[in-house]
């Protein structure tokens, strides 16, 4: 029988994305795979991306990295959710949690009888129900998985870190299980004549390295899917149309809180994040209605503390590539597409792809079936997401700047619409196979942002007053009696994970 194993993987471009690949790959993949790594300490990386969502945890499990020592590690804190200020209305603020809210109550989701409470005229806010938001807005956490026998659930939490030390954290452990990092920048690509596939990259300095399958994890460049074979960017700037960002740290400040922050300015968003020592900022913003230095001027006025680094300017455009995976080359991170920081998906996005990646591993004939239903469900996942983003800014009342009124007025995606139309009319929304969103997700946004369905569902109208009263208040009673125990989130963190500072 003839072998036609993959005998060597070659990353291109270190990072997070770079050696997350390299540790996932060396970790779940055993027999005979080589995996190199090549990187270039002239090149910097983005390293800004310092939120996450709860897939996270997935990624220390596969690794087997303990929880607390990753956060030791990487400067880590807890996040239970991300606030939204000023999106809809001047003066809003709600949390989009990762925790339920309230719990089903027979066939009817938990939204369904708080619509039904407010038509009754019962005006409690959703977040008296979500277990996250009580806590995010106590400042407290614990590792909590259910709430006794009451049917409600635990904390759902990612985590917030430094970058920069998971990219190092991540690279430890890889060159722990065999993976060969090679310093050099790349100056050229050679693809087989006949099959267009890439054979080898050249380093500066006349070094090839060969491979079977190539990672590209080089950025916004694409040296690899995109310079290279040509994989063409479809661009969403006409539905997302941030396209700059400047971050800058600041000093930390208590409470030590756990979630992020998105404050949205007149055009765009600044993001807090807060780590064990210091705070990460910054501002998503579009240079077609703000410049450089307004943006910057908005920035550094909105710190909590001083800043202890000099602003950094960054220039993306959203959308994504035609083909993830084209002939054997597959594209992670940046290189495969962008989607603006605003719900901290882009490490998920890197995860994610490598999950796949693994599923469908191939074999040295890089069967084109499997290389299509890569694509299929990467293209899904990253459309299903962009509708989520641009559910944010289209839901908005707001009509103070040219931005804004962009962002209201704008034709949005079909698949969006459609989503939007049947939640506005009986508050339903269905999930679909791959979509990274779950429906309480979808339901605190567009609630957040006052888009209130017409009528609640039909066997919710059904419901007595008294019996929707004592429901809330039990629920409510429940989440408040365990919050008022846990710890802080600062006391926690010191308890479990605290900060190992370089001596």
């Amino acid at each position: 029988m003839q072998d036609n194993r993959i005998r060597k993987v070659v990353i291109v471009g270190g990072g997070t994305a770079g050696w997350m690949s390299a540790s996932l790959l060396a970790r779940v993949v055993s027999g005979g795979l080589e995996i190199e790594l090549i990187e270039s300490d002239q090149i910097g990386t983005v390293g800004v991306g310092e939120a996450t969502i709860p897939q996270i945890r997935y990624l220390c499990d596969a690794l087997q990295y303990p929880e607390a020592d990753f956060l030791r590690d990487v400067n880590g804190t807890y996040k239970l959710g991300i606030e939204f200020v000023n999106w809809a209305r001047l003066g809003d603020r709600y949390i989009h949690t990762f925790g339920d809210v309230g719990r089903r109550l027979g066939v009817l989701d938990f939204h369904q009888v708080w619509l039904r409470a407010r038509e009754m005229g019962i005006d409690r806010d959703l977040g008296e129900f979500s277990f996250n938001t009580i806590a995010a807005y106590a400042n407290k956490f614990a590792h909590v998985e259910k709430l006794g026998d009451t049917g409600l659930l635990g904390l759902g939490y990612a985590f917030h870190f430094d970058a920069t030390l998971v990219a190092k954290s991540l690279r430890k452990l890889s060159e722990a299980n065999g993976v060969v990092r090679t310093e050099g920048k790349i100056c050229d690509v050679h693809l087989n004549g006949e099959t267009g596939f890439i054979e080898s990259v050249e380093l500066e300095g006349g070094k090839k390295v060969e491979g079977d399958l190539f990672i590209d994890c080089s950025g916004f460049r694409g040296l690899l899917i995109g310079e290279a074979l040509g994989v063409k960017y479809v661009d969403w700037s006409h539905w997302l149309p941030a396209n700059s960002a400047i971050a800058v740290q600041c000093e930390g400040v208590e409470p030590l809180l756990p979630y992020t922050r998105s404050t949205a300015h007149s055009a765009g968003w600044q993001w807090r994040i807060p780590l064990q020592n210091r705070i990460g900022n910054g501002h998503v913003y579009s240079d077609n209605y703000m410049s450089d230095d307004e943006a910057q001027n908005i920035l550094m006025s909105n710190l909590d503390g001083k800043a202890v680094t000099e602003p950094r300017q960054l220039r993306f455009t959203t959308g994504k590539r035609e083909h993830f995976w084209h002939k054997n080359c597959v594209g992670l991170g940046l290189a495969s597409g962008f989607m603006e920081p605003l719900e901290s998906t882009s490490i998920h996005l890197v995860q994610s792809g490598l999950s796949r990646l693994i599923d469908s591993f191939p074999t040295r004939d890089f069967t084109q079936v499997d290389i299509d239903e890569y694509n299929r469900r990467t293209h899904f996942e990253f459309d299903s997401i962009r509708d989520f983003l641009i559910l944010h800014y289209h839901a908005t009342e707001r009509d103070d700047s040219d931005f804004w009124n962009y962002c209201r007025t704008m034709d949005v995606p079909d698949s969006l619409m459609e989503k939007w139309n049947l939640w506005k009319a009986h508050g339903r929304f269905y999930r679909n196979e791959d979509e990274l969103f779950t429906i309480p997700s979808w339901v605190q946004v567009f609630l957040g942002q006052h888009i209130v369905p017409e009528q609640c569902h039909g066997i919710a109208k059904l419901l007595r007053e008294a019996d929707v009263q004592d429901y809330l208040e039990k629920i409510n009673g429940f989440l408040m009696q365990t919050v008022e125990k846990m710890p802080s989130h600062r006391e926690y963190i010191e308890k479990t994970c605290p900060l190992q500072e370089a001596s």
